[in-house]
């Protein structure tokens, strides 16, 4: 598909159909602002998200929120230690004949879909996990000899939660950086949590309408894709990705002293990608020094690998990022 801004009212256009679906999602989901906008990032530029939030905050819900909003089919597949990968993708049934002859039939799995909610994906075991690889990054299903196209769009969305470690399997760090973006669930403020029980303890229903669809989904992003981005901005891109590697000169301390490794070259691709998604949404036409900086988050925290002294000591990801951007920003 080639789509190209034409013009401001265009850019308008769209815009309007993103304030839509963020409304939307305003009448289902309560607060977390935040959260909505970075899944729009990931939605919007084709890319998959690891969601990491303790249970009861209302992923399931944002996600299939999400998929209604969109006129997306959703998929939920819960991750268990006993789940297999033909779970995942499917199987190839026997089939019997009005003569007793048999054939096979490809039994498509929960994979199939446009959104693909992956509930608690690290408590399934890393065989399993692996099933998703092939999905994420070429948007097939091999089973056999014979390869399988998955719908168009297609998203994973994957859960987690941050304060569970009995009974889960880590991801490994190639599967981390299949997600596009990792998003942190907060906790409601107090306000938000009585607006939460009065929409749920009530007879109202609380439902989403469908404000745009996969159409519309692929033009926007391929529009993004022609967001200018200046020589300057793009050098202070690849100046944070150096600078989340220890060995870098001019890193700072913090990275230096807890990170073994930094982020690959799909980070430098997500910050600009994603930084022209937030450009477009905002009625621009050119990536700035502020949407690299925002998008740096959810972009580079699981990108980020800690040492020893870094998991002992508990730091995170979030505050060597900050020191990072305060690094880039030091050598403009």
């Amino acid at each position: 598909m080639d789509v190209l801004i034409e013009s401001k009212e265009q850019l308008k256009q769209w815009q309007t159909v993103l304030d839509s679906v963020r409304e939307q999602i305003g009448r289902v989901i309560v607060g977390q602002t935040e959260v909505v906008e970075q899944l729009l990032w990931c939605i919007f530029t084709g890319g998959h998200a690891l969601l990491e939030g303790i249970p009861g905050l209302g992923k399931t819900m944002l996600v299939r929120t999400i998929a209604d909003t969109l006129d997306l089919e959703f998929s939920r597949i819960q991750f268990t230690p006993d789940l297999m990968p033909a779970d995942i993708t499917g199987t190839n049934v026997i089939q019997f004949g009005a003569r007793g002859e048999t054939s096979y039939q490809f039994q498509r799995g929960p994979i199939f879909g446009n959104l693909v909610l992956a509930d608690e994906i690290n408590r399934a075991t890393p065989k399993t996990q692996s099933a998703l690889l092939e999905a994420m990054q070429e948007k097939t299903v091999t089973i056999g000899t014979e390869t399988h196209r998955l719908p168009r769009p297609f998203f994973v969305l994957a859960t987690q939660n941050p304060i569970e470690n009995e009974g889960t399997y880590p991801l490994p760090e190639a599967q981390l950086d299949r997600f596009l973006l990792k998003i942190n669930v907060t906790y409601p403020t107090p306000a938000e949590l009585k607006e939460i029980v009065r929409r749920t303890t009530s007879s109202e229903i609380f439902a989403a309408e469908k404000v745009a669809d996969g159409t519309v989904l692929e033009e926007i992003r391929e529009g993004a894709k022609d967001i200018l981005i200046a020589e300057d901005i793009l050098d202070y891109a690849v100046k944070v990705l150096m600078l989340s590697h220890p060995g870098e000169a001019g890193a700072p301390d913090s990275v230096r002293r807890y990170v073994t490794f930094g982020s690959g070259p799909r980070g430098i691709q997500a910050l600009i990608t994603v930084g022209k998604f937030r450009a477009l949404s905002q009625g621009r036409l050119h990536v700035s020094l502020g949407d690299i900086r925002e998008v740096a988050y959810p972009v580079l925290r699981h990108r980020i690998l800690l040492n020893f002294e870094g998991q002992a000591t508990g730091i995170s990801s979030d505050s060597l990022i900050r020191d990072i951007l305060a690094a880039a920003d030091a050598a403009l």
